[in-house]
């Protein structure tokens, strides 16, 4: 009885008279406050296709990149789309998207601090000092616009804007200035990196012969097939992209010393073994003799010989997959700059 009363005094009011004559919502609870976390809003002019939104969303199919048509003028743009049937409302891809304006927005909270925009990748890219020439093509040319910086007259690429697009790696004139580095699998890296440089030295040595008959100011120049060590690569690390990027990274900078010793001009006069300071070099019954494990290619015994018994020389080396699929290692040797002996 009391429940009815209470409507019949609910009713008899002025106050819902006029809110049923004018009935609207009320916009403190349907209007959306600045911190709702809305579906992402795509502003399509800004992005710069580097695909970091779709490798922070944790949610399958949520979004992707998508490309326009090409027209007859100009390249058809790359942007985000969003799937709101897949979509959490997590805001990470707001998060880690680097352009300014921002492609992706979904409410105030996408603007956070930048030690938490974190992007999954497992490659990034790093300035070779000693390589770059200071051109600042990357600095131009860089999709985020302050990622890389220049500082005492150096040119570095901050790790926490880098979004590894790659770009900058893209428009350097010099090889091996800039280069991507795997930051996973560091023991199987390791790994490899020795395989390749054993490999290498194989090489030579079974051109030891050849070698020998390099004049000063000649060069030798030897192509390698790198097919079996993609092969012994894979059975480390099934990922060729990888592969590929650590022997291309050993290659641009590698520079190996060779020693050979011609035993028709070795007299066993024994100076080099006592100024050998790894004791690679020894008396045996068969002579003089070098051990090429212990051998730290100083060159110290090249400089000592009277006889000019050991050689001494430099390999550089040249590696670019072709689009053939020949994979060849360009091996480049030349006598080393310290004075040859006759």
């Amino acid at each position: 009885m009391s429940s009815v009363i209470w409507y019949l005094y609910e009713f008899a009011r002025k106050s819902w008279a006029e809110n049923f004559a004018a009935a609207k919502s009320n916009s403190e609870i349907m209007d959306k406050p600045s911190r709702f976390r809305d579906y992402p809003i795509v502003h399509k002019e800004y992005c710069i296709a580097c695909g970091a939104c779709t490798a922070a969303c944790p949610a399958p199919m949520a979004i992707k990149l998508v490309r326009d048509v090409d027209s007859a003028h100009e390249q058809g743009i790359t942007y985000p789309v969003i799937n709101n049937r897949g979509c959490i409302r997590c805001g990470f891809c707001a998060e880690v998207c680097p352009t300014d304006p921002k492609t992706l927005t979904c409410g105030e909270n996408h603007l956070i601090r930048e030690k938490f925009t974190i992007l999954p990748v497992d490659k990034k890219y790093v300035i070779d000092d000693y390589l770059c020439i200071r051109c600042k093509k990357c600095m131009k040319t860089c999709q985020v616009g302050d990622a890389i910086v220049e500082e005492n007259n150096k040119i570095l690429i901050d790790q926490k804007k880098c979004i590894s697009c790659g770009e900058c790696l893209k428009t350097c004139p010099v090889k091996g200035a800039i280069k991507g580095i795997h930051i996973a699998n560091i023991d199987e890296q390791k790994e490899i990196i020795n395989l390749v440089v054993d490999t290498l030295e194989a090489e030579i040595e079974a051109h030891e012969e050849d070698v020998k008959k390099i004049g000063g100011g000649e060069v030798f120049k030897l192509d390698m097939d790198s097919d079996d060590l993609i092969e012994k690569a894979r059975a480390i690390l099934p990922n060729d992209e990888l592969i590929n990027d650590i022997i291309e990274n050993i290659t641009d900078r590698l520079k190996l010393r060779i020693i050979t010793w011609d035993k028709n001009k070795c007299t066993d006069c024994g100076l080099c073994v006592k100024e050998c300071p790894s004791h690679a070099i020894r008396f045996t019954e068969n002579g003089v003799i070098r051990d090429p494990d212990k051998c730290l290619k100083c060159s110290i015994c090249y400089q000592t010989c009277p006889f000019g018994a050991i050689g001494y020389y430099i390999a550089r080396f040249l590696f670019k997959p072709s689009e053939d699929g020949a994979n060849i290692i360009h091996i480049t040797l030349k006598t080393s700059d310290l004075p040859v002996r006759s």
